[in-house]
């Protein structure tokens, strides 16, 4: 059996499609389908349930993206545990067999996770981002690689990954009270056991975003806001520095390279912002509790906090 797992709230614009596209899957005989919806206010859930998947509604207020999906892994019954979001569409039938192979061979490896493709209509630099975190070479990873490729080592995404539960089990699965990137935390802590992780391009979603420069500055609050929450993965893997930069000339040369010069102001104004956002995200400690939510790309995080606080 494999588990497939996904966190709704309101996805009715692309959830049915992604059920179909896992209902053609190859090995979609197998699957159990669990789907833990925030309370959505459209029509969720019917869609999921018409296609033959578990349903857990919780309320808005109780996600969390260490917690529920903890609470989901503990919940599956397959050996595999994929995880996908809600607008990660499978590219083709084979999606869900690639990705959980590498499992299945090499009882070391604990994850894996697919390549993302971006959506037609996809900004440049939606695009760009796609094809700088998910190119078309497949990989192992293991702890060692820290010396070489840093953070890079423990990249993975909950959009589209697999996990063997016992291993997922041995650490805790995700834990609790995550802001954000619980897939780093739980990868993290594999290594740490002696683990691998596999990143397997032959396993393609359709998954990307436009994000305004707002967001964008969200996002790397979110980002700054985690490494300084979660810092025993920075004196383990090492700063976020030195990815940064490679990812700021890759994205000019994208730019040049497609002669998108009146993109120029915007590739600078969206990289200051997501310096200011990681930087404002690190010392979140120093501002004013009520700028957090405004600053975060997951504003009911903060509020439960405060919540919890008072």
């Amino acid at each position: 059996m494999i588990s497939v797992i996904i966190p709704t709230r309101n996805g009715e614009e692309l959830l049915a499609e992604l059920l179909q596209k896992l209902q053609k899957q190859t090995c979609a005989s197998e699957f159990d389908i669990l789907v833990v919806d925030s309370s959505s206010t459209d029509a969720t859930r019917e869609i999921a349930r018409k296609y033959g998947a578990r349903v857990i509604k919780i309320s808005a207020a109780e996600f969390d993206h260490g917690t529920t999906r903890t609470m989901a892994a503990e919940m599956a019954t397959g050996e595999c545990i994929v995880f996908l979001t809600q607008d990660a569409v499978p590219a083709d039938k084979h999606c869900i067999s690639h990705l959980i192979a590498p499992l299945k061979q090499q009882q070391d490896i604990a994850v894996t996770y697919g390549r993302q493709l971006p959506y037609p209509g996809a900004s440049l630099f939606a695009r760009h981002l796609r094809i700088f975190n998910y190119d078309e070479n497949s990989c192992v990873r293991c702890l060692e690689d820290k010396d070489s490729l840093g953070l890079k080592t423990i990249f993975v995404s909950n959009s589209c990954a697999a996990y063997r539960k016992t291993a997922l089990a041995d650490v805790g699965y995700f834990g609790h009270n995550h802001l954000f990137a619980e897939d780093a935390c739980a990868v993290g802590r594999l290594l740490q056991r002696g683990y691998k992780i596999a990143y397997v391009s032959e396993a393609k979603v359709f998954h990307s975003h436009n994000y305004s420069v707002y967001q964008e500055l969200q996002r790397y609050f979110d980002v700054g806001a985690f490494h300084r929450r979660q810092h025993w993965i920075i004196e383990e893997f090492g700063s976020a520095g030195g990815a940064g930069r490679s990812y700021v000339r890759s994205e000019l040369n994208c730019l040049f390279s497609e002669k998108q010069y009146s993109l120029l102001p915007s590739f600078f104004v969206r990289n200051l912002m997501k310096l200011a956002g990681y930087k404002l995200g690190y010392y979140h400690t120093l501002l004013p509790e009520s700028a957090l939510p405004f600053l975060s790309m997951n504003p009911a995080w903060w509020e439960k906090r405060k919540r919890k606080q008072t």
